[in-house]
């Protein structure tokens, strides 16, 4: 079986971000990059399927900048086999739709029999590509799974809804998502961290994926504006007259609060 878990690299969540006010791209440079958590979170899921199954491979996959290459082989240390790692300079303002038809595209040209990547990165917080995916790959989807069983022939796991839990199944090859609900990615140990630098590590642009040069400067999503956050105001002081209370529900009531 060969499992292909999406990595990203994403500003450290515990550090300042920031969006750069001409291209209306994050400002990666504001803060350390790091291998978002989700996303380690998803490998330890394919990598504690495969300390399992001797016939398992796993492969971590990535589209980021060049830079990214050291935060992408974390994964080769953690256990995976292989890496592919997706590095165009026209890609650094794809919306969703071009990223999601760059990361099939190199899905099909890797093989799977099942994809797996976090509910949403850190960073941009969109939340769709792995239904993006799927639709383009013409698999099942499970997605926002707070647990994982693999099988030979199917992935099954169960989805936290209001007011229970949600049982959901689907044959292979098949892409899913799961949330922080899957347990901690352990750490790279020495051996593991050698062992990466002679891992196979494929670096394709655009081009090499088939997808057309043009399409890299046709926007499906287009940005019309953007504006550094104001800063913080002071909140409202309300000193309790005996009417507190009161004063207290009428602010909400005229802030929409509640």
């Amino acid at each position: 079986m060969r499992i292909i878990v999406l990595v990203k690299e994403v500003p450290d969540t515990y550090g300042e971000r920031k969006l750069d006010l001409e291209t209306g791209l994050a400002d990666r440079a504001a803060s350390e990059a790091v291998l978002d958590e989700i996303s380690e979170r998803a490998l330890e899921v394919a990598l504690s399927y495969a300390d399992g199954h001797d016939d398992t491979e796993v492969v971590v996959l990535s589209m980021s900048a060049e830079s990214a290459a050291t935060t992408i082989r974390k994964g080769l240390a953690m256990g995976a086999a292989s890496a592919v790692h997706i590095a165009d300079p026209g890609l650094a303002a794809a919306d969703l739709g071009l990223t999601a038809r760059t990361l099939a595209a190199a899905i099909r040209r890797t093989g799977f029999d099942l994809v797996i990547t976090g509910n949403l990165s850190t960073d941009g917080s969109g939340g769709v590509i792995p239904a993006m995916l799927a639709e383009l790959l013409e698999v099942p989807n499970a997605t926002g799974l707070s647990s994982v069983e693999i099988a030979a022939d199917a992935v099954s796991g169960t989805r936290n809804v209001d007011g229970g839990v949600m049982r959901v199944r689907a044959p292979l090859p098949a892409v899913i998502s799961i949330t922080e609900a899957l347990p901690d990615a352990r750490f790279p140990n020495f051996k593991g961290i050698m062992a990466a630098k002679k891992k196979p590590y494929e670096t394709l642009s655009a081009t090499e994926l088939g997808i057309d040069p043009e399409d890299l400067s046709v926007a499906v999503s287009i940005m019309t504006a953007i504006a550094e956050r104001p800063p913080r105001t002071a909140g409202t002081k309300i000193t309790d007259e005996g009417d507190g209370g009161t004063r207290i529900a009428e602010f909400l009531i005229e802030n929409r609060l509640v």
